[in-house]
């Protein structure tokens, strides 16, 4: 008896210990051993660990934390699988995908990665599969597990890749049946708001101290990019922006040097208008006295159709170029990009771990950042611009701009021009470096390079509002603080109105003593004629001028006679003086409308919110909100702020423009201040969703916590991932 009740008691003691983890689940906790996260006072990750790997392990796992909804949807929305979300309304920004996203390649492409890439793509998925091991209540719209090739589809941080320039309207009237037939092409309506970004890097020589100063200012889509710092014991020690869902910093800062991505107008993409020919129930196009048969790929997407799946199949049409995306007239066009996943990652990580200019210069010859400027400064005095980055070498007879020939073989690209041929700058005698999606021929004032110098496709962009604004506040300065840098790139002067005004005063005064507007705008037009061109929280003119700017803009870009170019110019010099009148009454009009009087204040209408942690965000006049300033960049607002109204609003809303900013002195060590919108979490209960949101309708910065020693000081929470609680350790 005795025996048996030794027996039933083992039993019951192993009965009462947890099963031992499966191998998988034994090897993530061990690393996690491995990795410590810190939270500092605003809930910003600093991630340690002991090799690289273990890092993006952590650093992954403590971004799942924040927000695994954006983690996962960016990834979806990369390997073209949106529709099984969203449905049928999402499947031809699927099919744009995965036009340059085959799986089957991606999957091969990790096989035959180096270890060294392989073993952080391993981490990768690791560190995101062990959050949702230890966090079952999170459930994932449709990745529920996440592998390391999954990786390579989303290489490169930016808002708008390159692939998203391609029309889906275009592709869908293409593509709408199983039969490709002969169809116009369909333009998308032009965006008044633009993206972009701004950078600006300061030399010693400018400077109060004689350190190096340096300004990263993406204008993106708020809480599109979180702010984290990682840290290995292997040499990595990055701080800044990371897209959600990527393991490398994006725009940031090591102890040597800062990046600054700003999007480029740089030609990189073309399309090729194809001769097709019908024959014997295929497809050709001519190329040169050839006759080349389309390659045909079939693909079967998914989506979503109420409660179950249903699937639309395509044929998917390629020359050697690439692939058909539209059709115009007889003409079927391709289009050819830059496909380089795994080199693109490779030099997305790369760049975090560079030592200097000239290491980091080595990291460009990877020639992957193909839809970016770099703003460059380091701790060894350099600074340094690139217009670009991968840029093919072409025949300059041509207009590369628009469509070329896809017949003539002398319309192929020639290989990569050398990252020395490129548009570039390199401690420049000004002592200043800024590019605000501008040209960069006044990118250093009279040190900037010559426009004569380079291919026309090497730099087709245009001055913008933000360019000249930049170029006033930098140019002839010498004793830059990171105080008085976050004032200029905060000045409130918009230099996008300097010639609009004037046109509108002209057009106002010429008006005859009778005319009936002569007394209805007399008002408005005083209030204007007095401005001194800066926004505020109080000003009146910036709320009228916002109202008159955007619709005389809508107006112009819908002209009969518009065509696409500088629309300031047109605004300013061929528009009627009837129409600029007529759009500042409508201004008049609106705003006596929505708020009672046009005299009201701009903090009144223009607003910072945050009352959700969704992707697409909900907007309410009648929940909390904050004034902001700042303006949008469209006006030549250094500080960016796109604001709209929105169904059942009457107030206009932030959700573009400055997101992460921070500035950063390099020297014997780094100082460095920043602020994000909103805060680092996407949960509307944590402490950290809206903890920054005053500061940043403010322009008001935070201390960045670099060194290890302020990050414990200011800590919050101390833990290894996979351990709960909330208590410092």
């Amino acid at each position: 008896m005795k025996r048996l009740l030794a027996i039933l008691a083992l039993a019951l003691v192993a009965c009462s210990r947890p099963p031992a983890p499966s191998p998988e689940v034994a090897r993530w906790q061990q690393q996690a051993q491995n990795v410590t996260i810190i939270r500092d006072n605003w809930g910003i990750p600093h991630v340690y660990g002991k090799s690289d790997a273990d890092a993006v392990f952590g650093l992954l796992y403590a971004q799942s934390e924040d927000d695994f909804n954006r983690v996962e949807v960016n990834f979806i929305n990369a390997m073209g699988r949106m529709a099984e979300v969203e449905g049928k309304a999402a499947l031809y920004r699927d099919l744009r995908m995965q036009l340059f996203i085959d799986t089957t390649v991606v999957k091969q492409e990790y096989e035959s990665s180096p270890d060294s890439l392989k073993v952080l793509m391993n981490a990768w998925a690791d560190g995101i599969n062990y959050f949702l091991h230890t966090h079952p209540e999170v459930k994932p719209k449709l990745l529920m597990r996440f592998e390391p090739w999954m990786a390579l589809t989303f290489s490169e941080g930016s808002i708008g890749g390159d692939i998203e320039s391609i029309s889906v309207a275009g592709l869908e009237a293409f593509y709408d049946s199983a039969a490709v037939r002969k169809v116009a092409s369909v333009e998308q309506n032009p965006d008044l708001e633009p993206r972009g970004s701004n950078g600006f890097a300061i030399a010693g020589s400018n400077t109060a101290n004689g350190n190096p100063l340096f300004l990263i200012n993406p204008h993106t889509s708020f809480y599109f990019r979180p702010e984290v710092h990682v840290v290995s014991e292997a040499g990595l020690n990055a701080y800044g922006a990371v897209t959600w869902g990527q393991f490398f910093i994006y725009q940031g800062f090591n102890e040597h040097n800062g990046w600054m991505h700003t999007t480029t107008a740089a030609d990189v993409i073309d399309h090729y208008a194809e001769s097709v020919v019908h024959k014997e129930g295929a497809y050709f196009y001519k190329y040169g006295s050839e006759l080349k048969p389309f390659t045909v790929r079939r693909l079967r997407l998914p989506y979503k159709d109420g409660a179950s799946m249903s699937f639309k199949d395509f044929s998917i049409y390629a020359s050697a170029h690439g692939p058909v995306i539209r059709a115009e007239g007889d003409k079927w066009i391709s289009i050819k990009l830059m496909v380089e996943h795994q080199k693109a990652l490779t030099q997305s990580y790369q760049r975090t771990k560079t030592t200097g200019y000239d290491d980091f210069k080595r990291v460009m010859q990877l020639r992957t950042n193909s839809s970016n400027n770099t703003v460059y400064a380091s701790a060894g005095g350099d600074i340094a611009y690139f217009h670009g980055n991968f840029m093919p070498k072409r025949d300059v007879r041509f207009k590369w701009a628009g469509v070329v020939d896809g017949s003539n073989p002398a319309t192929e690209w020639q290989g990569l021009h050398a990252v020395e041929d490129i548009v570039q700058i390199h401690n420049p005698a000004t002592g200043w470096i800024q590019n605000t999606n501008s040209t960069p021929f006044t990118a250093s004032g009279s040190a900037s390079p010559k426009r004569e110098n380079y291919p026309a496709y090497m730099a087709p962009d245009d001055e913008n509002a933000r360019g000249l604004h930049a170029v006033r506040v930098l140019k002839d300065k010498k004793d830059f603080t990171l105080e008085s840098l976050i004032a200029a790139a905060y000045d409130s002067y918009l230099t996008g109105f300097e010639a609009l005004i004037p046109a509108l005063l002209t057009s106002y005064d010429q008006l005859p003593a009778a005319h009936a507007r002569k007394a209805a705008l007399k008002e408005p037009i005083d209030s204007l004629r007095a401005w001194d061109l800066r926004s505020s929280v109080a000003s009146v003119p910036t709320t009228l001028a916002m109202y008159w700017g955007l619709d005389l803009m809508t107006r112009a870009r819908t002209a009969e006679d518009y065509e696409a170019g500088p629309v300031f110019d047109y605004m300013t010099r061929k528009m009627a003086p009837s129409q600029r009148l007529d759009a500042l009454q409508v201004a008049v009009t609106q705003l006596d409308a929505d708020f009672g009087t046009w005299k009201t204040p701009w903090g009144e209408v223009n607003r910072f919110q945050r009352i959700s942690g969704d992707i697409e965000q909900p907007f309410s006049d009648a929940a909390p909100s904050l004034p902001v300033g700042f303006a949008s960049g469209t006006w030549g607002s250094l500080a960016s702020f796109g604001a709209r109204s929105y169904p059942g609003t009457k107030k206009l809303y932030g959700t573009s423009g400055n997101s992460f900013v921070a500035v950063v002195e390099f020297g014997k060590r780094i100082t460095a201040k920043s602020i994000l919108a909103g805060g680092v979490s996407g949960d509307a209960k944590s402490p950290h969703f809206y903890d920054q949101a005053q500061m940043y309708s403010e322009g008001k910065f935070k201390d960045v916590r670099f060194y290890k020693e302020d990050v414990t000081t200011h800590a919050e929470r101390t833990y290894h991932p996979g351990e709960t609680g909330a208590g410092v350790r």
